[in-house]
């Protein structure tokens, strides 16, 4: 199998309503969709979601990455099957303009287009994409084969009657997870979560998510009022350029801390596990350059004694959402799960397969080849703000 051609898509999204965090606030979203072709026809789909605030790439960077990368003399030789494909992704490099000392720039548009051959590669063999988890050596001891999985729900800031109405909603709709998103301007996080706690109950579980939005002097002071509502976790909460402080704090808080924005490659996860600055990975397909990376960073912190949970982009269709579920029911110990919003969030989900989760968060594995959805063309014709054509 050859890979014949490119076709990368900028393409911009609306949501079906804003979220808004400590580090941003958003009401669209703007993504790279890459298609990929092989020789035998098939067709396989990846996206990537570039974050400034995490990764340090706009969507303009991540067109500038894929025009600078030399595509043919990495990937023109083709594979026989999907180990060979793994080995090519392995040895394939970005040509970055920038110096990048963590390792992550440009992982959105890594994961891209890693996706949009591991899905037309397991399409060709005609095996889900969930396999690929079997075949990467670090996942030995993180392996599972799971028939469906759960996900969590998200409170961002939001009015007093949306935080009521999200509340009742979860409560019917049985889900028994959500993460909180803290530290936004103006949001008074204890009465909040005293009144989450009060509408959800005491076996809810429910996790914290400040972006970023503390400091290493004020952590102790801004988690003491919130610890008594049984908060699970804390993800983020200070700037990457204080985590190393999180070492000392790590111990104090009375709460297991998660690495976020701080986690984003595997030169991330090792200074965390060295330093010991955090108790949990957040690990995102797109942030994190890919299924490949990811499964690697989840083998990392298990061995290293530590949780992961998959998190998910604001804005990911379905093609991120289908990716994401592969690795969620191949991959044992996954602590949280987010993800699968695509009814709930976007306008366009790119995907003709609604595979937003159902009733108690619960959703079944997917068991078609590649990332076993079909894409909508249309959909992706409507969003498209530009097309850019590599052929190999």
């Amino acid at each position: 199998m050859r890979i014949t051609e490119f076709v990368i898509y900028h393409v911009r999204i609306p949501l079906r309503k804003s979220v808004r965090h400590a580090s941003h606030a958003r009401s669209e979203t703007e993504s790279i969709v890459v298609r990929c072709r092989l020789d035998n026809g098939t067709i396989g789909w990846g996206e990537g979601l570039p974050r400034e605030y995490v990764t340090g790439e706009t969507i303009d960077d991540a067109w500038t990455l894929l025009q600078a990368t030399d595509f043919s003399k990495q990937l023109a030789a083709g594979f026989n099957d999907l180990p060979e494909a793994i080995a090519m992704l392995d040895r394939f490099q970005l040509t970055r303009p920038v110096a990048d000392d963590r390792d992550c720039f440009g992982n959105s548009v890594r994961c891209a287009v890693e996706l949009s051959i591991l899905d037309a590669a397991c399409r060709s063999v005609q095996q889900p994409l969930s396999v690929v988890t079997s075949l990467v050596s670090e996942t030995a001891g993180i392996r599972a084969q799971l028939d469906r999985v759960r996900y969590s729900m998200v409170f961002t800031a939001m009015s007093f009657l949306s935080q009521v109405r999200r509340a009742l909603i979860l409560q019917i709709f049985g889900l028994q997870a959500a993460k909180v998103k803290t530290g936004v301007e103006g949001v008074d996080d204890r009465a909040m979560l005293r009144r989450l706690r009060f509408l959800l109950g005491r076996k809810f579980d429910l996790r914290l998510d400040a972006n970023e939005a503390w400091t290493c002097a004020n952590l102790e002071a801004k988690l003491a009022p919130l610890l008594p509502f049984g908060i699970t976790s804390v993800e983020q909460p200070v700037p990457h350029e204080q985590v190393d402080g999180l070492a000392v704090l790590r111990g104090r808080v009375g709460v297991p801390l998660m690495l976020d924005e701080s986690l984003c490659s595997m030169v991330d996860a090792r200074r965390a596990i060295e330093r010991g600055t955090c108790d949990l990975f957040n690990i995102r397909l797109s942030k994190c350059g890919g299924f490949l990376n990811s499964l690697r960073l989840a083998a990392a912190a298990h061995q290293a004694g530590l949780g992961y949970q998959l998190g998910c982009q604001v804005g990911e269709t379905g093609i991120l959402s289908a990716a994401g579920r592969h690795f969620a029911t191949s991959v044992a110990g996954i602590r949280y799960l987010e993800g699968s919003f695509d009814r709930f969030l976007v306008r366009e989900r790119l995907t003709k397969q609604d595979i937003t989760f159902g009733y108690g968060g619960w959703a079944p594995k997917l068991t078609g080849p590649g990332l076993s959805v079909t894409i909508d063309e249309a959909a992706v014709a409507r969003v498209k703000q530009r097309e850019m054509n590599i052929t190999l």
